[in-house]
């Protein structure tokens, strides 16, 4: 029985508290003993660096590198990305290759999936996912809102 929600917060504006909803619904779900997964799907790296990883630009292995071996169609191991935090959630970091990989998306079959395909694979282990998007309505948040279960769009 699938028991995990994945919410995107999303909104085509920035500065209206997407992240800040993010971490902050993400950090108050994981103390009431909930496991939660926060997805990073902004090449900004905002929420990336509201957890403390001061040079997301470091971080190997992220939501880009993760979503072009499903596009590859390489093996991928369910723990892959994904960083523990000391906040009692677990992080799959962004950073600007994101950037990249979205104008490549355009060219893959069944691209508004990619997302979603990693997403089925980490959910059996958690009872949250949250997706923070980007300020766009571009291939990436297209992804996030077809693997969504449900929207927040802060305003």
């Amino acid at each position: 029985m699938d028991n995990c929600n994945v919410i995107a917060i999303t909104n085509q504006k920035g500065g209206v508290g997407k992240t800040t909803t993010t971490l902050n619904l993400g950090v108050g779900l994981s103390r009431e003993g909930k496991r939660v997964l926060l997805i990073d799907a902004d090449p900004q790296g905002s929420l990336t660096i509201s957890l403390g990883y001061k040079n997301p630009d470091e971080i190997r292995t992220t939501v880009a590198s993760v979503m072009q071996q499903i596009i590859s169609d390489e093996e991928l191991p369910s723990s892959m990305g994904i960083l523990h935090h000391e906040e009692g959630v677990d992080l799959v970091a962004s950073n600007i290759e994101l950037s990249a990989l979205e104008v490549s998306l355009f060219n893959v079959m069944n691209r508004e999936y990619v997302l979603k395909n990693y997403i089925e694979r980490v959910k059996p282990s958690y009872d949250y996912i949250l997706i923070d998007c980007m300020p766009s309505l571009g291939m990436m948040n297209i992804n996030a809102l077809v693997a969504a279960d449900s929207v927040i769009i802060p305003c």
